[in-house]
């Protein structure tokens, strides 16, 4: 079987959210989510999907990456890359001319996190599996091969990672029938954008309750008085047994976060996410050390494992963040994982946006099963927006995902979808929006 890979397309897909205010937070006020949608084909015409999640304008440059980045995939042997993941990784960072637009951060790096994804994707259709369930199949050292473990030695060497795996791996049976009965508890972003007014918001933290969630997270930073009245409308609703987590997507300095999370703590929140920038690791460190009962989370705009090797190896955060399309794909996101696991911090995947539900359910099937081989204190992102576009979209069951049974990421998008929503001659633009 020819396992040549030998075309690339990539499309601009984008979906009008912010005409109803999805999405909306302290720092993204009117979000149209987006996907640069890429599709890989094999020479036996087998094929791989994957995506850059975006809000809005830049999408196309996400677009414009990926296609500058065709010629360190097509023409190689799938079978070739994917013995050697983490090589693929080095490989895609290896170009002499496009490494000056990185190294290993921004459009760059998320474009060729998109085609680790879609390999993965490819990978897992070919062998019949979701993606989660392959890579909880492999072998330890295929799986290590498989993470991207580049500049971590100080902090992880491919030693102990080998073995932290192999010790899960002997017990993993259990834990994927464990998953196919339960699922992998999520938490609700849905209720708490800051567009929303307190009826709104009273009502879906009722529903929240009442589908199973037991975790709920709320949009902060604009106006503090508005925040304390959102919080206590919150809790009075949900009751004292629900986790409530607030994020305020970088809008504050230090000592601003300081005193505005404090001013908070009455109604108990779990975690405040994002509260100040995402690259100040010493400024997550002092607020952590600042707050009275409140964890400090982070993540969802790191963009590398090397920042987030600082982040977790200097205590800066008690919950560990990661993205599926701001990094380098899956392998890189393994490698989070490990040292996560090395460290005992839970690991909560950033979700929501257009495809980031599909991909990190897997994700985080993966690091129960292999990595961390727990679900205690820890649970996935979920915003009930946009899944009806895809081909096999993410099932929540009693505030759990359902574990992915299809071959492949998840990702798969619709082509009525594709066509009706590719910018700007789909037919959901109309002439004002482009």
């Amino acid at each position: 079987m020819d396992t040549k890979i030998t075309g690339l397309s990539v499309r601009d897909i984008r979906f009008p959210t912010s005409r109803t205010l999805v999405g909306s937070d302290a720092t993204n006020k009117d979000p149209d989510y987006s996907a640069a949608y890429l599709q890989l084909e094999c020479a036996d015409g087998s094929r791989g999907y994957g995506l850059i999640f975006t809000i809005g304008r830049g999408n196309d440059l996400c677009c414009a990456a990926v296609e500058a980045m065709r010629h360190l995939v097509v023409g190689r042997s799938l079978d070739g890359i994917t013995g050697d993941m983490g090589g693929f990784c080095e490989s895609l960072r290896g170009d002499s001319q496009l490494r000056w637009l990185g190294p290993e951060k921004g459009v760059v790096h998320m474009a060729a996190g998109c085609l680790v994804n879609t390999v993965w994707d490819l990978w897992a259709r070919r062998e019949g599996k979701p993606v989660w369930r392959l890579a909880c199949d492999l072998s330890p050292e295929h799986f290590v091969a498989s993470a991207d473990l580049r500049y971590l030695s100080d902090v992880l060497t491919r030693e102990e990672a080998l073995e932290l795996v192999a010790r899960n791996s002997r017990t993993r049976d259990g834990r994927i029938a464990w998953l196919l009965e339960h699922g992998y508890p999520a938490y609700t972003t849905s209720a708490g954008w800051l567009g929303y007014d307190d009826r709104t918001l009273r009502a879906l933290c009722r529903e929240a309750v009442a589908q199973g969630f037991r975790s709920i997270k709320l949009k902060v930073g604009e106006r503090l008085d508005d925040d304390i009245r959102r919080i206590r409308i919150a809790r009075e609703t949900v009751g004292d047994d629900v986790r409530i987590m607030i994020d305020a997507n970088q809008t504050w300095e230090v000592d601003e976060a300081i005193h505005w999370v404090n001013s908070l703590k009455e109604y108990r929140p779990a975690f405040i996410e994002e509260p100040t920038s995402p690259d100040d690791v010493l400024g997550h460190l002092k607020i952590k050390r600042a707050l009275d009962g409140v964890g400090v989370a982070s993540g969802e705009h790191c963009q590398n494992r090397i920042v987030f090797k600082q982040f977790i190896e200097s205590g800066a955060l008690d919950v560990v963040q990661v993205d599926a399309c701001r990094m380098g794909g899956l392998s890189e996101m393994l490698s989070v994982g490990l040292m996560a696991a090395k460290y005992d911090k839970p690991v909560w995947p950033h979700a929501g946006g257009v495809g980031l539900c599909e991909y990190v359910q897997h994700y985080s099937m993966i690091d129960y099963v292999m990595l961390s081989a727990t679900v205690e204190g820890r649970a996935v992102e979920y915003v009930d927006h946009l899944h009806e576009h895809f081909e096999d979209p993410c099932v929540i069951r009693d505030g759990c995902y359902v574990a992915p049974s299809m071959p492949g990421f998840s990702i798969r998008m619709l082509e009525a979808s594709l066509d009706r929503y590719q910018y700007p001659g789909g037919e959901a633009w109309g002439a004002g929006d482009r």
